[in-house]
């Protein structure tokens, strides 16, 4: 699966909570479909490829469980509300985008990278080494720009389908 986190802005934010609200998933996807479809602020955006998925086990307990790890790390990528049920459509609010942001600017390479070798769960399907590690870390230093530049008011929505 592929993974893009987006700062939304407040009315699309709306958009998704109300369809969230109302249990129409149709409607969520389709919110979804037209940012993706019509997302030309590369700076509000962070696309993670494959990467999220390590970069989730890193910041939590090492598996892909939503509700591990300690907040706002946690937070990161699958630890929010969850809008639909079918494929991950994760939604950080703003207030949280904040503490998340800060939580991020304390991650360093080599905790990252203890985390990494850490993670001892068969579903994981990277190769675990150094080539793998560096994906994981360009990938986490774009969801924590995204982070940064979201912390002015943005609530952060992960998509992974």
């Amino acid at each position: 699966m592929l993974g893009v986190h987006f700062a939304v802005a407040a009315d699309t934010e709306r958009a998704l909570l109300v369809a969230a609200d109302q249990g129409d998933s149709g409607g969520v996807g389709e919110i979804l479909e037209s940012i993706e479809e019509s997302w030309t602020d590369g700076e509000l955006t962070a696309d993670t490829d494959k990467a999220w998925d390590a970069v989730h086990r890193c910041l939590t307990d090492g598996t892909l469980d939503p509700d591990a790890g300690t907040y706002p790390l946690s937070h990161t990528v699958l630890g929010g509300r969850h809008l639909h049920d079918q494929y991950y459509v994760v939604y950080v609010s703003a207030a949280e985008v904040r503490e998340v942001a800060d939580a991020l600017r304390e991650v360093q390479p080599a905790w990252l990278r203890r985390r990494f070798d850490a993670v001892d769960d068969p579903s994981y399907l990277g190769a675990q080494d150094d080539a793998d590690f560096a994906y994981t870390w360009d990938g986490f230093t774009e969801i924590r720009a995204l982070y940064e530049r979201a912390a002015a008011g943005r609530a952060v929505v992960f998509t992974a389908t």
